[in-house]
C-alpha cells in the first residue's frame, strides 16, 4: 500500500477525454498512479517534458484545500471517512465552463462566470478540515514566502497554512511550468487548439478527490466522492 507524506482536497476532471489529455500532456496519470507518454500536438516531447516539469508530479487537479501534513493523532482513513460525509452534504457547483487561458506566466485552465459559488464551497472546505492540518513548521513557512506575499497573504498562510484562500482564491488547473513571454504565446496557440474541444460547458463540479503524495513526491488520486448534497 502507498503511503502518503501530505494529503490535498482537489478537483480532477472525471473519467474522459479531457481527463486522458491532461494525464498525457502532464506525463502522469495520477489516477492510476503510473507515467503517460506525452501527445504529438506539433511540440515536441522533450519540450513539453520540460514544460510540464513543475505541475506534473501534482496530476491534473485544480485545489480546493491546499496540500497539507496529517496533525498529530490524525490517519488517512479518518481523513477519507470525514470527506465522505462531507461530500454528502454539499451540492454540485455549475459555472459557465473552462477555458484555456494565462496566469502570470503560466497555463492554466480558468473558470468562466461566476465564481462565487465555487470560492464558497473551496474556503468551506478549507475550514472543515483544518482540524487534520498539521502546523506548517519553518521550512515551510520560509519556502512559502519565497513568493514575495501580500500582508493579507502572509496573514492567511498563517491562519490556513497556504497564501491563496478565502478572497486570495483562484480556481485553475495548471498546465505548465514558468514560461518566457514568446514561449508562453506560441504554446497558447497550439494547447488550445487540442484542448478547446475538450473543456466542458457548462462545467460542472460533481465531486471532490482525495490525494495524496508519495515519498518520492508524486501526488495520486486516492479517491472520488460525489457531491450529492441540496441546494435547497
Amino acid at each position: 500500500m502507498t503511503e502518503f507524506k501530505r494529503y490535498g482536497i482537489y478537483y480532477a476532471p472525471e473519467a474522459g477525454v479531457l481527463a486522458d489529455f491532461g494525464a498525457s500532456w502532464l506525463g502522469w496519470d495520477a489516477e492510476r498512479g503510473q507515467d503517460v507518454e506525452n501527445p504529438d500536438i506539433g511540440v515536441a516531447r522533450e519540450q513539453v517534458a520540460r514544460i510540464t516539469a513543475t505541475p506534473r508530479k501534482y496530476g491534473l487537479h485544480g485545489t480546493i484545500k491546499p496540500p497539507f501534513r496529517l496533525a498529530h493523532g490524525r490517519e488517512g482513513a479518518e481523513l477519507r471517512t470525514a470527506l465522505a460525509g462531507y461530500c454528502a452534504g454539499k451540492a454540485p457547483v455549475e459555472l459557465a465552463g473552462l477555458k484555456l487561458a494565462t496566469l502570470g506566466s503560466f497555463l492554466a485552465l480558468k473558470c468562466e462566470g461566476d465564481q462565487a459559488g465555487l470560492a464558497a464551497l473551496a474556503f468551506d472546505t478549507v475550514r472543515e478540515f483544518e482540524p487534520f492540518r498539521a502546523p506548517l513548521n519553518e521550512a515551510e513557512l520560509a519556502r512559502r514566502r519565497q513568493a514575495d506575499l501580500s500582508p493579507r497573504q502572509d496573514a492567511l498562510l498563517q491562519a490556513w497554512g497556504y497564501p491563496y484562500v478565502d478572497d486570495e482564491f483562484r480556481f485553475h488547473v495548471t498546465l505548465s511550468g514558468a514560461l518566457r513571454l514568446g514561449e508562453l504565446v506560441r504554446l497558447e496557440k497550439i494547447l488550445s487548439k487540442a484542448i478547446d474541444p475538450l473543456l466542458p460547458r457548462p462545467f460542472v463540479m460533481r465531486e471532490l478527490c482525495l490525494f495524496g503524495e508519495d515519498m518520492q513526491g508524486r501526488f495520486h488520486l486516492i479517491e472520488r466522492f460525489p457531491l450529492t448534497g441540496s441546494n435547497a
